[in-house]
């Protein structure tokens, strides 16, 4: 069976949705024995299907397609309706290490990990867990949406149809890599689009080897194609060519004025997410120390550089201190250091460039006269080279500041006074 042939057959069924979480559970409670074992209790093709292909976790993507077409074919047959969902998680499951057994893929997962590892400096635990495994949640959203959705929809007399865009052109950036791939190529793919992902030049491994699996799994040419360079080159390239339909771009507000700029000649349609400065407001209440706990690891986690980081918490005035004093011990508990070592819970930013950027603004941050609670300028004391920032937060900040205002992408926390919870708001 070719892989054109399965991905216009739709499986999306209840029954094959409760399968398979059910098997997600068992590989992870179990390993792949626990996940046989749920095939061998459960009837019908499709867990056959799925049985053949963890009995053969070392047989090529061919293999598994012959055993979707033996067993399979008659109830695919009856559940034709468009896009399967089914097929793409075939496809791409293997880089997020969810049932790569079936195609013999599991390895790709700590492939990935130690990918990211190496290339952003992600500490052992991030790049084995979150950074890796996290597209499976996207990919499992696209499923829920396929599952569902209707592809030609009546409405007020009139037949509205729902088609692929076209050739979609994927940015991507280097901070949560496997996370961003997936969560624009999973559903443009399951829209019926060709894609083309430029990753960023700081983490072009973890793409490399999404490639390597696409390729294996027998993914047709040009579905999907990998180009790697820089964004004022390659970006811009992608963004300017008139054959690409659509850009999706994630990155910084510099790099997204860059690619509408250059979507503009051609009107294509253009998707951006371009950072943030998230606000983290915590209530006078019986959990404001377990609030201010929380606030101050999401704020650390991936060392900082996430869009979403709460880096400006907002505490009441009355306790204003006893959160001061809670972040610090907090942020002084974490252990900065080796990526490679099991406890490490903050590896170093990604680049010169990050870490002289960070480094800046915590420098500003005492420059205008806003509390140091702990960390500063430097790396910890007990590293003498790399990239490695102090776990650092600040109290007595004002909206005027540049730490207050600016995207820092790094372990910077900014705590602010508020008096009632509409001046916070």
């Amino acid at each position: 069976m070719s892989i054109e042939r399965i991905i216009y057959l739709n499986m999306a069924t209840t029954n094959t949705k409760k399968l398979v979480d059910e098997i997600d559970e068992s590989l992870q409670k179990g390993g792949v024995d626990a996940a046989k074992e749920v095939c061998r209790n459960t009837p019908g093709p499709v867990a056959t299907i799925f049985r053949q292909g963890l009995d053969r976790s070392s047989g090529s993507y061919e293999e598994v397609a012959k055993a979707i077409e033996d067993y399979g074919s008659v109830e695919m047959s009856k559940l034709e309706r468009g896009l399967s969902w089914i097929s793409l998680f075939i496809a791409l499951a293997p880089m997020l290490g969810f049932m790569g057994t079936v195609i013999g893929m599991i390895s790709a997962f700590d492939d990935i990990a130690e990918a990211i590892r190496l290339e952003m400096g992600a500490p052992l635990h991030l790049a084995h867990g979150g950074q890796t495994s996290v597209g499976l949640g996207h990919l499992k959203t696209a499923i829920r949406v396929l599952e569902e959705f209707e592809y030609e929809q009546e409405k007020d007399g009139f037949l509205i149809r729902y088609e692929p865009i076209g050739v979609c052109g994927l940015i991507t950036p280097w901070n949560w890599p496997m996370n961003q791939i997936v969560a624009k190529l999973a559903p443009a793919l399951a829209a019926g689009c060709t894609c083309v992902l430029k990753p960023s030049e700081l983490a072009p491994l973890s793409a490399h080897i999404m490639a390597e699996i696409l390729h294996e799994a027998g993914v047709p040419a040009g579905v999907f194609n990998l180009v790697n360079g820089y964004g004022p080159v390659v970006g811009e390239a992608m963004s300017a060519h008139e054959d690409i339909e659509m850009m999706s771009f994630t990155g910084s507000t510099r790099g997204g004025v860059a690619v509408a700029k250059g979507s503009a000649d051609t009107v294509k349609r253009v998707s951006q997410e371009l950072g943030g400065k998230s606000a983290n407001i915590v209530l006078d209440d019986d959990q404001l120390g377990e609030s201010v706990r929380r606030g101050v690891l999401a704020c650390m986690d991936n060392t900082g550089q996430s869009c979403n980081a709460p880096t400006r918490m907002l505490v009441p005035t009355a306790r204003y201190d006893e959160a001061l004093e809670i972040a610090r011990e907090v942020a002084e508990t974490l252990v900065t250091g080796n990526p490679e070592l099991e406890n490490t819970q903050i590896g170093p930013v990604v680049s010169a460039a990050q870490f002289d950027k960070v480094q800046r603004l915590i420098s500003s941050g005492i420059e205008e006269k806003a509390t140091l609670v702990t960390g500063g300028v430097g790396r910890p004391e007990h590293l003498d080279r790399g990239y490695f920032v102090k776990p650092t937060i600040f109290g007595g900040v004002t909206p005027q500041m540049s730490i207050f205002r600016e995207e820092i992408f790094g372990p910077v926390l900014s705590i602010i006074a508020y008096e009632n919870q509409a001046e916070a708001v």
